[in-house]
C-alpha cells in the first residue's frame, strides 16, 4: 500500500491548507491509494456535476481503509499486553496472620487526686475577729492543736464572772449544809424546833442547786469561750488556709481552713458502665501524674454505687499512700489490670469500624474477602487487642480494607526478604 504514491486532489473550491484539529494529535493514518472512477464520457456541459461526486467516492473509500486498519491492529495486538491489564483489575493486598500474644486487659480512666476526707474547719460559736493563725497550707498537725484564735475579750470577763459566782455559791452551799448538820444533831434533845430543822435542811438543798446552777453558767461561758479557739479536729494536713488576722470569720461562712483527716489521699475519676462489671474492690492500680514517669501504688476503694445516665459513667476511688507529690486537685490517669489472656494482636489499620461496629477484612482459602466481626479489648504498644470474633490463624488485610468489598477476588503480595546481613 505504501509504494503507490498518493493522487493529490486540489479542487478549484476547496483551500490548498490542510485541516488540522485544534488540541488534538493527528491519528497516525498509513497512505491510502484512492479507487479512481472509471473513465466515462462527459457530456457536454456536465462536467460541473462529475467532479463533485468524485471526491466525495474517495472520501469514502480512505474512511473505510482507516477503519480496517484500526480493526486489524485490535484483533493482532500483543497478547502478553491483554493479560497484564486484567490482571492489574485484581487488587494486589497485604495480609498478616497475627496468632495470639500474652496481653494484660486493663481498664483505664482519668480523674483528679484528692484528700479522702476532706474536712473543713471554721467557727463554731458567734462572729468575731481573728487575732492569731499559727499554721499555713502543707503542715502537719495534730489533734486538739490551736489553728487559729477568736478575739476573746468579751467572753474572758463573763467566764471570771461566773467562775466567781460559783465559788460564793460553793461557800453558801458549805454553810447552809453545816447548820442543817447542827441542827440534825440537836433534835433529839428537842433544842430545836421541827421547823426550824425543816428550814435549814430545805436551805442546804437549795444553796446546793445553786452552786449546780452557777457550774452549768461557768461551762456555757467556757465553751464559748473554747470556740474562739479554732483547733483541729482530728490528725491531718493542713490542705488550704483561708484565715487572715484581722478578718472577721462568722458562723456558716467560708471554711478558714481544710484538712485531710490523717493525711489520707486518693484519687478519684469515672470509669465506663461497661468496664464496672469487671472491676472489684480491693484490685491494684497504678496512678500516673502529669511529669512524673513513675506510677503510684494503690487499690481500687470504692465503685459506684449509680451510673450517671447523661454520661453513662460510674464513680471510682483508688486509695493511695502519703506522698509529698500527691497534690489534691492535680490531674492523674489510673489504670486497673483486670485479666491476662492469650489475644489476637493487629495493626490499628488492619481494624475498621461502622455502624454495626468493629470489623476486619479476612481473606478466605479461595483469596475472596470477607468481613468478620470483631470486638475489640483493648490497645498496647504492639497494637490492637481483639477479645473475641478471630483465633489468631486467619489472613487478616492489614492495610486499604476500606477499599474492598465483600466478596472482592484479591491477589496476596508475598513478604519482602530480608536483605543478609554481610
Amino acid at each position: 500500500m505504501g509504494a503507490n504514491a498518493e493522487h493529490k486532489i486540489n479542487p478549484p473550491d476547496v483551500h490548498s491548507d490542510a485541516v488540522r484539529w485544534i488540541g488534538r494529535e493527528p491519528l497516525p493514518v498509513e497512505p491510502v491509494v484512492p479507487l479512481l472512477p472509471p473513465q466515462t464520457s462527459v457530456p457536454a456541459g456536465g462536467g460541473s456535476n462529475a467532479r463533485p461526486k468524485w471526491i466525495a467516492g474517495a472520501v469514502a473509500a480512505a474512511i473505510i481503509a482507516v477503519v480496517a486498519v484500526i480493526l486489524y491492529r485490535g484483533h493482532t495486538a500483543d497478547p502478553a499486553v491483554l493479560t497484564l491489564a486484567n490482571q492489574q483489575t485484581i487488587p494486589l493486598v497485604s495480609v498478616t496472620s497475627p496468632g495470639v500474644t500474652s496481653v494484660t486487659s486493663s481498664v483505664t480512666f482519668t480523674g483528679t487526686i484528692a484528700a479522702r476526707y476532706d474536712m473543713p474547719i471554721g467557727i463554731e460559736g458567734d462572729a468575731g475577729r481573728i487575732i492569731g493563725v499559727y499554721v499555713e497550707a502543707g503542715d502537719h498537725v495534730k489533734r486538739g492543736q490551736l489553728l487559729a484564735k477568736i478575739d476573746e475579750s468579751v467572753w474572758q470577763p463573763q467566764v471570771n464572772r461566773l467562775a466567781a459566782s460559783l465559788e460564793q455559791a460553793k461557800a453558801q452551799s458549805n454553810l447552809s449544809a453545816a447548820e442543817y448538820r447542827r441542827a440534825a444533831a440537836v433534835e433529839s434533845a428537842g433544842a430545836l424546833s421541827a421547823e426550824e430543822i425543816e428550814k435549814r435542811r430545805a436551805l442546804s438543798i437549795t444553796d446546793a442547786a445553786a452552786v449546780k446552777v452557777a457550774a452549768a453558767m461557768l461551762a456555757e461561758a467556757e465553751a464559748r469561750l473554747n470556740r474562739t479557739r479554732v483547733v483541729a479536729p482530728t490528725d491531718g494536713t493542713v490542705l488550704t488556709r483561708r484565715a487572715e488576722v484581722g478578718q472577721t470569720a462568722s458562723p456558716g461562712g467560708e471554711a478558714l481552713f481544710r484538712l485531710a483527716s490523717s493525711g489520707e489521699i486518693e484519687m478519684r475519676g469515672q470509669v465506663a458502665e461497661q468496664d464496672l462489671a469487671v472491676l472489684t474492690v480491693g484490685q491494684s492500680a497504678a496512678v500516673h501524674l502529669v511529669g512524673s514517669a513513675q506510677p503510684f501504688e494503690g487499690r481500687v476503694r470504692l465503685l459506684g454505687a449509680v451510673i450517671d445516665p447523661q454520661t453513662r459513667l460510674g464513680d471510682i476511688r483508688i486509695a493511695l499512700k502519703p506522698n509529698p507529690a500527691l497534690r489534691p486537685g492535680a490531674f492523674a490517669r489510673g489504670s486497673v489490670s483486670v485479666s491476662k489472656a492469650e489475644r489476637p494482636v493487629l495493626p490499628q489499620t488492619a481494624v475498621l469500624s461502622d455502624v454495626k461496629g468493629p470489623y476486619v477484612l479476612v481473606v478466605g482459602a479461595d483469596n475472596r474477602v470477607e468481613r468478620r466481626d470483631v470486638q475489640v479489648g483493648g490497645t498496647i504498644s504492639a497494637g490492637v487487642i481483639v477479645a473475641k470474633g478471630l483465633n489468631g490463624d486467619e489472613r487478616i488485610v492489614t492495610t486499604a480494607a476500606g477499599f474492598l468489598r465483600e466478596g472482592e477476588k484479591v491477589n496476596i503480595a508475598q513478604p519482602a526478604v530480608a536483605a543478609a546481613q554481610p
